[in-house]
């Protein structure tokens, strides 16, 4: 059951996912070569805690960490360690989410560490335009299958992969809701966008194969192929005339 938000409900949002912008400003500000991942993900916590937020995805399905930290060929899901130390020219994405007075929020971000190739800055470019390909489609009216063609549409032509194994998702008082938000599709199809959805758009996108596999911890996606991926995510509300990014304080 797709659930429509009122303002009010939107406007929570918005503050939860101001809590999950700032971490990762902060994460991302920190994050340099030596570096563990262990120590972003502490960074993240606290400033969530801080805020008066708690971490979502903490203990979520048993998740044991507040950030989903993935190196190179991992995808998604990765999980923060002590043992992982960032080295100059990885490419690192961060998942994070938080929950403030009942209402989640949700973003991810892909980056460089150091100095990267072109390849790497190649890569995180297209994915973060496919995200804003995405977001300009959010309208009363149109469909969540434009979504899915516009990020398809600009990977493909870039000669990148969209993972098709993990999706974005309706988002509100829970993390994941109705409907699901496919990187792939056609155009004009799929649920018709209402004011009071919304939604987290999540384009994962590839240097190779869309295909993944999973690592014995259970949760670690990597690329089929070993070559690297990215992700970029916005939490985003449709409104009566186009739609509001939420947690974007411009």
């Amino acid at each position: 059951m797709i659930v429509l938000k009122s303002a009010a409900e939107v406007d929570a949002m918005h503050r939860a996912n101001l809590l999950v912008h700032r971490a990762l400003a902060a994460v991302r500000e920190a994050a340099a070569p030596g570096v563990t991942t262990a120590e972003l993900d502490t960074l993240a916590e606290d400033l969530i805690r801080s805020g008066g937020g708690e971490p979502a995805f903490k203990g979520y399905h048993g998740f044991p960490s507040t950030l989903c930290t993935s190196v190179n060929d991992e995808i998604v899901h990765g999980i923060p360690s002590a043992r992982v130390r960032l080295a100059d020219g990885d490419l690192l994405s961060v998942d994070c989410g938080a929950v403030l007075d009942g209402f989640f929020g949700d973003a991810a971000v892909s980056f460089g560490i150091g100095e990267v190739n072109g390849e790497v800055g190649r890569l995180i470019e297209v994915t973060r335009l496919c995200l804003e390909d995405a977001v300009r489609l959010v309208a009363p009216g149109h469909r969540l299958g434009d979504i899915g063609a516009a990020v398809q549409a600009r990977a493909e032509t870039a000669g990148f992969g969209v993972v098709r194994e993990f999706v974005g998702h309706g988002i509100g008082r829970s993390l994941h809701e109705e409907p699901q938000v496919p990187n792939y599709g056609q155009a004009g199809r799929g649920q018709v966008m209402r004011p009071g959805l919304v939604i987290a758009i999540e384009p994962m996108i590839t240097a190779g194969s869309w295909r993944v596999k999973i690592d014995d911890d259970g949760w670690t996606a990597r690329t089929e192929d070993g070559k690297l991926a990215a992700h970029f995510e916005f939490s985003v509300a449709v409104t009566s005339d186009g739609h509001r990014v939420l947690g974007s304080e411009e």
